[in-house]
């Protein structure tokens, strides 16, 4: 399995980069024994709800990132003024084999290298 998490929907590395890598490179990562690819986000329903297409689905639910610790955000009143996007889930991918974490690349504030769909493949 890869998880992955995006911190925002339509933000424009989640909405125009993190997802359709996951998505092109879909029968590449499956043809290396994954069986399900699986993406997070922490938004509003109706956000998740506009984001779904064709090629994705989605369920429901801001949990995960909060009991797990792999969480972001504005800590200030200023902060989440600025950036209006509150708590997130950070940006990540792990990659699990019979339930068991054996890769989990965490991204820094601001990157995205070590979460991309290409990245993942290289160390399937």
């Amino acid at each position: 399995m890869v998880l992955f998490s995006v911190p925002g929907a339509f933000t424009p590395t989640c909405d125009a980069k993190h997802l359709p890598g996951f998505v092109e490179l879909a029968d590449k990562i499956k043809a290396k024994g994954v069986d399900t690819i699986a993406c997070t986000a922490v938004n509003d329903v109706f956000v998740m709800n506009a984001w779904v297409s064709p090629a994705t689905s989605a369920r429901r639910s801001s949990c995960w990132p909060t009991a797990t610790g792999i969480r972001q955000g504005a800590r200030t009143r200023i902060e989440r003024h600025r950036y209006g996007m509150g708590m997130r889930g950070q940006r990540f991918a792990i990659i699990a084999k019979n339930g068991v974490a054996t890769h989990v690349n965490i991204e820094a504030p601001g990157e995205f290298k070590v979460s991309a769909a290409d990245f993942v493949l290289t160390q399937l």
